[in-house]
């Protein structure tokens, strides 16, 4: 399924921008500074979707590699395009990414009880690999999270 989404590598000079979309979608919103120092990492890498002709971000991924080892640090879909595949097109942007600078595995947390998210993962072809205890922080207080993960290259189709 094509989302006709434009699809972008982040450049340190879009932090403030990550930052601003983070806290549309995350009550725990990260800082300018966190996605800078990211960026700066010569083996992350951030990516932009926006719908083909528009000035506006709808989604963004941060991925983070160590050998043969990818990890999604962050998603978001701001909330006017969620459910339209944003989500899923730039996991698998990422996931190509990834696998280019030779990771073969890509890992991520979700929170228990996320499942959209999880929904989406396990789609992907990500399965449970593990738990860590009050790992997001909410209003009603911690939050488990489930650590998935998944071959690369992700399945050509979803399951």
């Amino acid at each position: 399924m094509s989302t006709g989404l434009h699809i972008a590598r982040a450049t340190p000079e879009d932090a403030m921008l990550l930052a601003g979309l983070h806290r549309t979608c995350f009550d725990d919103a990260w800082n300018a500074e966190s996605f800078r120092d990211i960026l700066a990492h010569p083996k992350a890498f951030a990516l932009l979707a926006s719908a083909p002709g528009s000035s506006e971000v709808d989604g963004f991924v941060a991925i983070q590699t160590a050998a043969s080892e990818s990890e999604i640090l962050t998603i978001g879909t701001v909330p006017g395009a969620r459910r339209s595949g944003c989500a899923r097109a730039l996991v698998r942007a990422g996931a190509r990414e990834a696998e280019a600078m030779g990771a073969e595995e890509m890992f991520l947390e979700v929170a228990v009880g996320n499942n959209a998210a999880f929904a989406l993962y396990s789609g992907l072809g990500f399965t449970e690999a593990g738990r860590r205890r009050g790992y997001y922080r909410s209003a009603a207080g911690p939050v488990d999270a489930l650590v998935l993960s998944a071959r690369l290259p992700l399945p050509a189709t979803q399951r």
